[in-house]
């Protein structure tokens, strides 16, 4: 995994247009926070990186701030940023909390979707379906997010919705983590028409069928991950903190 690009490996700074600064550099950094080009646990220099793009260090501290608040990056202290560490150790504690918030965002959404959520739904679930590739691992997960997004958003609940998106945002980068494993080893099981049948179920306002879909789809997602560190532990896999 690469560390943050310095002068070392770029002959010359980014250029970004006038007042893009903070947006780009947040851009940028969370593609590669999320894609694990910037290993978890890494140490964030600010000058470092307004060197890397050719600006003052307030743009990048903006964007640092909306990674943290994003849960991508932590603050061990006042003077330094650090990538969010991925434990696995806590992988049980983040199913528990995604089995019990996915199962209120589809059983709400079931419940509560308008024919505009529906639209948005299925045109999320569509991009997911032309997004899964070899190779296109970051817009596998994006388009997944956007997806699960589509549904927190007709469920009407606030509140539920920003800690489910939280929830994503870190099964972002374990999803990419093991989206190599799946298209090489575990292809043919990827099964699109899981989105199907969960959009199916909150088109009909099936509340009971969404939210055991919802649970079902957690537990599709844990085993296969459990099966990626499974296989990763037998090759010399050998720490719990990523």
């Amino acid at each position: 995994m690469a560390s943050i690009k310095t002068d070392q490996n770029k002959t010359t700074p980014r250029k970004l247009a006038k007042g893009s600064g903070a947006q780009e550099v947040y851009r940028i950094l969370r593609q590669e926070i999320l894609t694990l080009e910037i290993p978890p646990g890494r140490f964030l220099d600010e000058n470092q990186i307004a060197e890397r793009f050719n600006l003052s260090r307030s743009p990048v501290r903006e964007a640092l701030i909306r990674l943290s608040g994003d849960g991508l990056v932590i603050s061990p202290s006042n003077k330094t940023n650090q990538i969010a560490p991925l434990d696995i150790s806590l992988f049980p504690k983040y199913i528990e909390s995604l089995d019990v918030t996915q199962r209120m965002i589809n059983r709400l959404a079931a419940q509560l979707r308008t024919d505009t959520d529906i639209e948005k739904i299925v045109a999320c679930q569509n991009a997911y379906q032309k997004a899964v590739k070899p190779n296109n691992y970051l817009a596998m997960s994006e388009t997944n997010k956007a997806y699960h997004m589509a549904i927190a958003e007709a469920s009407k609940n606030p509140y539920v919705m920003d800690f489910y998106r939280r929830l994503l945002d870190e099964g972002q980068r374990m999803l990419h983590l093991h989206f190599e494993y799946l298209m090489e080893v575990e292809r043919d099981n990827i099964n699109v028409d899981e989105h199907s049948k969960m959009t199916q179920s909150i088109i009909d306002q099936d509340v009971e069928l969404a939210e055991r879909i919802a649970h079902e789809h957690m537990c599709l997602f844990r085993d296969r991950f459990l099966r990626f560190l499974q296989r990763n532990f037998m090759e010399g896999f050998s720490t719990h903190t990523l």
